[in-house]
């Protein structure tokens, strides 16, 4: 499917774009996978933490290059200190955001493979059947002004400095 690659292109959406455009939130094409081919229980929780683990090491990459920038007295202009703060903080947010349990985010993989048996099938009815529609709410209010997502940033910004190995 040509998906895998480094392109960006190759992982955009279109309807995806223009709501990032539009609303300021959108979505990329999912990887695709072949249930067929996950031979353990565990499996698509492995598959969903691959996501949030990338933003994570892209966030300690993007933290610790400015901190050994910095600690080198290398001179950095305003735009390279902005570019690669926002890309640690916008990773940690993205990283976080993805581990939320319910709707089509890469947690609700994760949540039903820690939950014990007898409780994982009841998640999975009820996130299956009402989990879009409550991510979407989520979306919604948050877009009429309601911080719903406000506690994500702060613990992203608050994330931060104990990222930082360099020093």
């Amino acid at each position: 499917m040509g998906r895998l690659t480094l392109n960006p292109m190759a992982h955009i959406d279109p309807m995806g774009l223009l709501l990032v455009m539009l609303v300021g939130f959108g979505y990329a094409r999912p990887v695709p996978t072949n249930p067929r081919k996950i031979k353990y229980s565990w499996g698509n929780a492995a598959v969903a933490v691959a996501g949030p683990l990338m933003n994570l090491l892209l966030a300690v990459v993007a933290i610790n290059t400015l901190q050994y920038l910095y600690l080198n007295g290398t001179a950095l202009s305003d735009q390279q200190v902005l570019f690669l703060s926002y890309m640690a903080q916008i990773n940690l947010l993205l990283m976080l955001f993805n581990l939320i349990p319910f709707g089509p985010l890469d947690g609700h993989y994760i949540m039903s493979w820690v939950l014990p048996a007898n409780l994982r099938q009841r998640y999975d009815y009820y996130n299956g059947k009402y989990g879009a529609q409550l991510f979407l709410v989520l979306i919604l209010l948050s877009i009429f002004g309601i911080p719903i997502f406000r506690f994500l940033m702060d613990f992203s910004r608050g994330l931060m400095p104990f990222l930082v190995f360099v020093g």
